[in-house]
């Protein structure tokens, strides 16, 4: 990463957001829908964080591209109603947001979630204070994958990937930034396990938030 000024790559789910009850309250209210069997709150807690079309295949044990975005149309039903604002940033977000901007850092939003429900929380959050873009997929699944979706963000903002440090907190993260070639570090505080993480092949881990900007400071500083 550019030591003059790195941009770093924030996930939403899981990073910046503490997002499971609305999400998984969606989840359960698809599947009733659909009268399909309803698993429990921490099982549908693991399933945070991949392309809610992924998620329901899995839950729904089927490919069927009709039966899935049947499962997703009623999932967003609920979603973009009531479970958009389940929603809460996690503690030491707002110091840790502060932090990257005093260390001259550029932030931008990438995340799996639609972009239009992405910006939605943004403005809920006000967190457009911190953020110079917003990326996300479009609603029917285009860049939902982690992968394209930072290969779009890093040619639309013309940047190159050996300036930028991506942040987040599954497997797809760490998946999605290799396969552009951005260093990433991978958050304790959300959805994914270490283990997880680990054998996705992470390069760091974060405890806090405040932990994230203490080890980017060193490495900024390191490298002047």
């Amino acid at each position: 990463m550019s030591a003059a000024r790195g941009n770093v790559l924030l996930d939403l789910d899981g990073t910046l957001t503490d997002s499971a009850e609305g999400i998984v309250r969606s989840m359960q209210y698809a599947l009733q829908q659909m009268q399909r069997p309803v698993p429990d709150d921490a099982a549908l807690r693991q399933l945070i964080g991949p392309p809610t079309q992924v998620t329901f295949g899995l839950l729904l044990g089927s490919d069927d591209r009709s039966l899935i975005d049947e499962a997703v149309g009623h999932y967003r039903e609920r979603f973009a109603r009531i479970g958009l604002y389940e929603n809460r940033l996690y503690p030491g977000i707002v110091d840790m947001l502060d932090g990257l901007r005093a260390l001259g850092c550029r932030m931008l939003l990438a995340t799996s979630k639609p972009q239009v429900y992405a910006q939605r929380i943004v403005e809920h959050f006000d967190l457009q204070r911190w953020l110079s873009g917003v990326y996300g997929a479009e609603l029917d699944g285009t860049r939902a994958d982690k992968a394209e979706l930072l290969r779009h963000l890093l040619q639309a903002e013309r940047l190159d990937p050996a300036s930028c440090l991506m942040v987040g907190d599954r497997r797809h993260d760490v998946l999605g930034a290799h396969a552009n070639g951005v260093t990433v570090w991978s958050v304790l505080w959300g959805y994914g396990a270490r283990d997880e993480l680990l054998a996705a092949g992470t390069d760091g881990f974060c405890a806090t938030p405040a932990e994230l900007v203490a080890r980017l400071s060193a490495r900024l500083g390191a490298a002047r």
